[in-house]
């Protein structure tokens, strides 16, 4: 029987259906002015009484159109929108292309092709609903002439269609990676999962050595994280995008360039996967958690999957040791390189004090596995969680690094 602490995490609650509500989002991408023009079209404009949308200070959004009430507040950083009866629409558009001040993208628009997150085309709305409404949110697309194709990390319902299902919220966003234009593709079904990886045609990316080592760490992946996504997108490109990884909902980024394997012996990739998997949040600067299981993770599954040697294992532990022997705290908003291989070590040390305290019955997977059924996870909530499984006080984790 599991720790009292670690059931009642592993508890969720049962969500009840409503009366279902079309959500009708439409994008054309606008390759000659930077933009998209997107529309979000409810069936019953008064399902959702008020939806105030987060528009950021960089100016991205502007020109819009809206059926019911709708007004700008605080220097244009929010818009609220009353939708009224009837079916009713909001139009805007937005620029896609984001240039960060070290001259790289982390979102790109070129005559050929778009690159960018749905989280950025859709900004994040505080809504008053309706209770009672289930919203059915289908996202289409129009593409220029010439592109080809458009990838998201939903599932895809027709031409260039997609259905948005987020169970844990009620106003569904197309959150996650997007990329369209002349495309290269590569398919395949991991599990009970349909990946795939695109990239513009012409970046230099391998899709299926990308394609080959996500086959290889799957079973491992899925053996400690028991999520099943419908589906999972990986997207790249080359310069001038940025030259990392990042998560989203359903999918990921990496620069074409990146190796699938790095000289110490962790995989970006792989890290980029156990976020997407695990699903994890931290908050009170504990970003070490976040970062540290998946950095741990992008070691652990290549090495479960019998792609490392012990002897290079021992070397990837020296490598992490040096290179956060400055480190005196991990509790931070955001962890930086040197933090993250320090907290692996940690992690390292909390799955063996775990498993031998308690004669093997546990490890750290039983840990990541609670974690993940937390909506936002705390030093605290970590330790707790831990020493649950262990049966007392934990030795690794009675440490000046956790405070």
């Amino acid at each position: 029987m599991l720790p009292l602490a670690l059931a009642a995490a592993l508890c969720t609650p049962a969500g009840a259906a409503g009366k279902k509500v079309d959500l009708d989002y439409l994008v054309r991408f606008l390759p000659e002015s930077d933009q998209a023009e997107v529309s979000l079209t409810l069936e019953r404009g008064d399902a959702l009484r008020r939806l105030r949308f987060n528009l950021g200070d960089k100016g991205y959004y502007s020109d819009f159109q809206a059926d019911g009430e709708w007004s700008l507040e605080e220097e244009g950083r929010y818009g609220t929108w009353l939708p009224g009866e009837g079916k009713r629409t909001l139009r805007y558009r937005v620029r896609v292309s984001h240039l960060r001040e070290s001259g790289s993208y982390d979102a790109r628009m070129t005559d050929k092709w778009a690159l960018m997150r749905g989280d950025d085309l859709v900004p994040s709305a505080q809504v008053d609903e309706v209770p009672g409404i289930e919203l059915v949110a289908r996202l289409q697309f129009e593409l220029p002439k010439g592109w080809k194709s458009v990838e998201t990390g939903w599932p895809r319902i027709g031409k260039n269609r997609f259905r948005i299902d987020n169970p844990t919220r009620v106003f569904d966003r197309p959150t996650g990676w997007i990329l369209a234009g002349e495309l290269g593709t590569r398919r395949a079904r991991l599990g009970e999962t349909d990946v795939t990886v695109a990239a513009p045609v012409g970046e230099g990316v391998r899709r299926m050595d990308i394609l080959t080592l996500l086959t290889f760490v799957w079973p491992e992946a899925q053996a400690v994280f028991p999520r099943d996504p419908a589906k999972l997108l990986v997207v790249a490109a080359g310069d001038p995008m940025w030259r990392g990884g990042l998560s989203g909902p359903n999918s990921l980024f990496m620069h074409a360039a990146r190796p699938l394997v790095s000289e110490n012996g962790t995989s970006s990739l792989v890290h980029e996967l156990v976020h997407v998997f695990s699903g994890i949040r931290d908050t009170d600067r504990s970003d070490w958690i976040t970062e540290g299981l998946a950095e741990y993770y992008a070691i652990e599954l290549l090495r479960r999957a019998g792609g490392m040697t012990e002897g290079r294992y021992q070397q990837v532990r020296k490598s992490l040791a040096k290179w956060s022997r400055k480190v005196t705290s991990l509790r931070t908003e955001r962890s930086t390189g040197p933090v993250t291989a320090r907290a692996v070590l940690l992690l390292q040390e909390l799955d063996r004090e775990i498993r031998q305290r308690s004669d093997k019955r546990y490890s750290l997977d039983d840990v990541a596995r609670a974690l993940m059924r937390l909506d936002k996870v705390s030093t605290k909530d970590f330790v707790t969680l831990s020493e649950s499984l262990i049966g007392g006080p934990s030795k690794v984790l009675n440490t000046p690094l956790l405070r």
